[in-house]
């Protein structure tokens, strides 16, 4: 996953070890993108709090499932094959529908979430997917076209940072 050096949950001390006591799952494992951080735990509470809040925040208004989607979606565009599995083994949780699962990754793999997506999901997705591929070439007529596909600004917000923050993810595990 990472070509530097980590600290492990058996060797961490300090902050580092309170931080992994925070997150760490079963028999004291600490996922891989975490472990990334752990020469500047400063950088590992940062990550922590953003995934928190842009994911997983009681006041967002977009579905967790549908954010889920986002970063799944997200991550297969940069073939991060980690956050892809990870985060879709999340969307089947939330989803409790495996053929339904199924049947959005095989549309997201093969660039064509209409398959699984109409109106305003698949507005939704398609701007993800010029944010991720073409992000200098957003303009006013992107955010103009999902507002008329019924997205409010602020659930725009919520679909941009969680494009960005998968963006920032998947750099993290594949560099």
């Amino acid at each position: 996953m990472t070509w530097i050096a980590t600290i492990s949950y058996e060797n961490a001390e300090g902050i580092l070890k309170e931080l992994y006591n925070r997150i760490k799952g079963p028999e004291n494992n600490v996922d891989n993108i975490m472990l990334a951080h752990s020469l500047r735990p400063h950088s590992l509470q940062g990550h922590m709090a953003l995934y928190k809040y842009v994911l997983h925040h009681p006041r967002n208004q977009l579905s967790k499932s549908y954010l889920e989607i986002i970063g799944v979606y997200v991550s297969i565009i940069n073939q991060c094959h980690y956050c892809i599995e990870h985060h879709y083994a999340g969307l089947l949780r939330l989803l409790q529908d495996d053929e339904r699962g199924a049947g959005i990754r095989t549309s997201l793999e093969l660039n064509d979430p209409g398959a699984a997506f109409g109106g305003r999901e698949l507005a939704g997705l398609r701007y993800v997917e010029k944010l991720t591929k073409h992000a200098a070439s957003m303009s006013a007529a992107d955010i103009d076209a999902m507002r008329k596909a019924g997205f409010d600004d602020g659930e725009i917000l919520e679909i941009n940072q969680v494009a960005a923050y998968f963006a920032y993810a998947n750099r993290m595990v594949l560099g």
